[in-house]
Formats: C-alpha cells, sequence, structure tokens
C-alpha cells in the first residue's frame, strides 16, 4: 500500500464519532492530565505513548465493571471511571489519541485468555473472550495494534509480561507469562471501526456471556471484583 493510499486510509480514523466523542470536554481534560509537562513541541509519537501509559495504569482493569446500556461506552463517559474493562479502555484510548490529531480506531479480538479466575472462569463458561477491544492507530502513515486493557498493577499481580508501546512496535497480549506458561492466544480478529458498534457488540455479549450478563443484572458488578474475586479486586495498602 502506498503512502498516500496509508494516508487516505488513516484520515478516516481523525474525526470524532458518537462513542468516540475525542472533542468532549471529558476526553480533553483527560488527555490534558495524562500529557501535563510534556514540551510544546512533543511529538504525536511521544503523545501517543503518553496517552496509551495513562489509560492503561490511570484507569484499573476490572471485568466485572461493565454496562450493559449503550450509552455507557462513550468515551466522555468512560474518562472518569476508576476501573473497567477492555472495551472501554480501548475506546477512551482511541477518543485520546484523536483529540491530539493521531488517527485511531477501535477494533474487536477474539482472545482466549489462560490466565484467568475461577470465578469469571464461572461465570463466562469459556476461556474465549469474544470481542476482546484493542487500538489501532498510525504514526508517520504505518499502523500499529495495541492494547491498554491490564494495568500495570495487574500485571505484578498476575505475573503477566506488561504492556509497553515504544511507537515502533504493536503491544498485544504475550502469548506466554513470566513463568513461560501460555497467557494470551489471538483466536481471531474482527477488524477496525471508525466508531464502535456498541448495539451489536452488547447483543453479542449477550448471546455467548448469559451468566455473566445475569450477574451483572441482579447488581453484583456495581462495586466491580470487590468482595467476590480477590483476582481483580483493587490492591489495597500494596496487598493482593
Amino acid at each position: 500500500m502506498s503512502e498516500t493510499e496509508l494516508s487516505a486510509e488513516a484520515a478516516r480514523f481523525v474525526s470524532p464519532a458518537y462513542y468516540i466523542d475525542s472533542d468532549s470536554m471529558e476526553v480533553q481534560t483527560f488527555v490534558l492530565g495524562a500529557l501535563r509537562n510534556m514540551p510544546l513541541d512533543a511529538s504525536k509519537k511521544d503523545k501517543a505513548i503518553r496517552l496509551f501509559e495513562a489509560v492503561r495504569d490511570n484507569i484499573r482493569y476490572d471485568p466485572y465493571k461493565f454496562e450493559m446500556n449503550t450509552d455507557a461506552y462513550r468515551a466522555s463517559m468512560i474518562a472518569g471511571m476508576e476501573a473497567t474493562y477492555c472495551v472501554p479502555k480501548a475506546i477512551l484510548l482511541t477518543a485520546c489519541l484523536r483529540a491530539v490529531g493521531v488517527p485511531a480506531a477501535v477494533g474487536f479480538a477474539d482472545v482466549r485468555n489462560h490466565l484467568t479466575t475461577p470465578k469469571l472462569l464461572e461465570l463466562m463458561e469459556t476461556d474465549l473472550f469474544i470481542n476482546h477491544g484493542y487500538v489501532q492507530l498510525w504514526l508517520d502513515n504505518k499502523p500499529y495494534k495495541v492494547t491498554p486493557a491490564f494495568n500495570m498493577d495487574l500485571c505484578t499481580r498476575f505475573g503477566v509480561k506488561p504492556l509497553v508501546f515504544d511507537g515502533k512496535s504493536d503491544a498485544l497480549f504475550h502469548e506466554f507469562d513470566m513463568n513461560d506458561q501460555r497467557h494470551m492466544e489471538y483466536v481471531a480478529d474482527h477488524g477496525v471501526h471508525q466508531d464502535a458498534p456498541m448495539k451489536d457488540y452488547l447483543r453479542t455479549f449477550k448471546e455467548n456471556y448469559p451468566k455473566l450478563e445475569t450477574f451483572n443484572s441482579e447488581g453484583m458488578t456495581k462495586r466491580g471484583a470487590e468482595g467476590f474475586d480477590k483476582g481483580f479486586a483493587q490492591s489495597k495498602g500494596g496487598e493482593s
């Protein structure tokens, strides 16, 4: 693909959208906080790296912290969350990147997670995570795939290699963990979108994870993993 064609492709992923509302005050505020103390002439690559780290670490990963209504998945709503899971984090990073002029799209892939907790496995009834959220961004007309899902504290707790984006290569889940045990396996890539297809996403979620949806509808996930899954609960005082 020529540079001109790639530029035309990337140009599709710069403008705000309904869920990726990169022009919202909430997203702009998140971006300003993440980029504070950076030099005024900082490159788009350096900004992209900083935004990746901010979404990865400032919003804790919690697979139980999810909503079943579409409007909860607007980046402006996600920007104020303390914890959530991969799809909202991917939507927020996409919006933040667009806010600083970096073309970005939200993508979905099916991944098989070989390191999960017994509680989550019980509720999902499978280790296949359908429609895991990731981000594709373009720097110097080159595409990169990144996932800001797991915060550093969680990686340390699970013995998982942290994902680091250096602006030169993809930052996707590692195949093996720190002990060389199988960690993540990418099964299928469903491509990228100009805006997040949340109605389709939630319909697929309900079809594949009915027990987890019921758990949510009963109000059990309002506090996230706190109280029923120590593996994903927030660390307190350095404890796991």
